[in-house]
């Protein structure tokens, strides 16, 4: 086993054997073992069937079955982080990938998938598709406001990476959702997002 990643939830280690991708909770000293065992038990168990309903829908990778209830093994996609490679291509190119991710996001939504950690860097360009990753912190909801949310992180997220273009790109990633999710509920979901902008701004 390769470790690639060490977060503050879960190491991401790669079985080259087999081509897979194994996301393992790590314990946390600081709760009670037993405490710690539910959660992390209930989180990869919720975070699975959330994959396996996401995959159905969009590109993204579907989970193998394991005997560790701490584990999510799944292939391993081998391509270019979106967050490093975005800018390095021409503007038309980005604005495809960009109509593409709306695609995909509009499609979670629809079937009340939030992603909940929506970023380039949880987004993986293979052989000209984008894989979306890392649901960890996703979750099931139908509430305008959670969909908002979720658009809203994109748009910041484009904003902090992406900044040369991020306004041409944002609205790419709005044009081709709008088409997939139609105008009446995109436009309930377009209205909050400002709604939560203007929340943060005054938070701030």
């Amino acid at each position: 086993m390769k470790l690639l990643q060490q977060g503050a939830e879960a190491k991401i280690l790669l079985d080259e054997k087999n081509n897979l991708i194994i996301k393992d909770r790590i314990q946390k000293s600081y709760r009670h073992p037993n405490l710690d065992n539910q959660i992390r038990k209930r989180r990869t168990k919720s975070e699975t069937k959330l994959l396996e309903k996401a995959s159905k829908i969009i590109n993204c990778p579907a989970p193998t079955h394991t005997a560790n209830i701490y584990q999510i093994p799944m292939p391993f996609i081998d391509g270019k982080k979106l967050s490093e490679h975005l800018d390095s291509f021409t503007l038309e190119k980005q604005k495809e990938i960009c109509r593409e991710i709306g695609e995909s996001v509009a499609k979670l939504h629809k079937n009340d998938i939030i992603h909940g950690d929506l970023t380039t860097s949880n987004m993986i360009l293979q052989k000209e598709k984008i894989y979306f990753i890392d649901f960890g912190l996703g979750y099931i909801s139908r509430k305008i406001e959670d969909k908002a949310v979720d658009l809203y992180l994109l748009k910041q997220a484009l904003e902090a990476k992406h900044f040369t273009n991020w306004e041409i790109l944002f609205n790419e990633i709005l044009k081709s959702y709008e088409k997939i999710l139609g105008k009446i509920e995109s436009k309930k979901i377009f209205e909050r997002i400002n709604a939560v902008e203007k929340r943060g701004r005054y938070r701030h």
